[in-house]
């Protein structure tokens, strides 16, 4: 059976219509394995690298607390920044122009390094570490998407 030379090309087009500029991460989760000194030093950075591009912490986060050590050091961090933090999707605040950002993390273990992402609706930052004797370093520079 011959398969015409523009059917690959025409699944490829069809595909990357599929995904928008507005998809990002809808979900929290942290892998186990990253724990302690890891999991704060992960969170710190990436804590403060949003808190250089998101800009004023006049605006409460949304995030998932799935009590992982890495959530509760993100959380911790996030605080350090100045930003208060929102757990149900029930709360409200007073202000309504301060409507909460949900924030969504991911991290992924692969070939001996973890990648950590951060996505809001506007915003989304990523890096890989390299975790050695339970200390994590960064093992590749920030990568940064702002969307309007």
């Amino acid at each position: 059976m011959r398969q015409h030379p523009y059917l690959s090309l025409a699944v490829v087009i069809g595909l990357t219509g599929c995904q928008t500029a507005t998809d990002g991460l809808t979900s929290s989760a942290a892998p186990p394995e990253i724990t302690g000194t890891a999991a704060s030093a992960i969170a710190g950075d990436m804590a403060g690298r949003f808190a250089e591009q998101s800009g004023s912490p006049t605006t409460p986060i949304r995030l998932h607390r799935d009590r992982s050590e890495f959530a509760v050091a993100l959380e911790a961090a996030l605080k350090g920044w100045g930003y208060s933090i929102v757990a149900d999707e029930k709360s409200t605040t007073t202000d309504d122009t301060a409507k909460p950002t949900k924030l969504a993390y991911s991290l992924t273990s692969l070939d001996g390094q973890v990648l950590a992402r951060l996505s809001t609706d506007s915003l989304e930052l990523g890096r890989a570490f390299s975790i050695s004797n339970g200390v994590a370093a960064p093992a590749s520079p920030l990568s940064l998407m702002k969307r309007n």
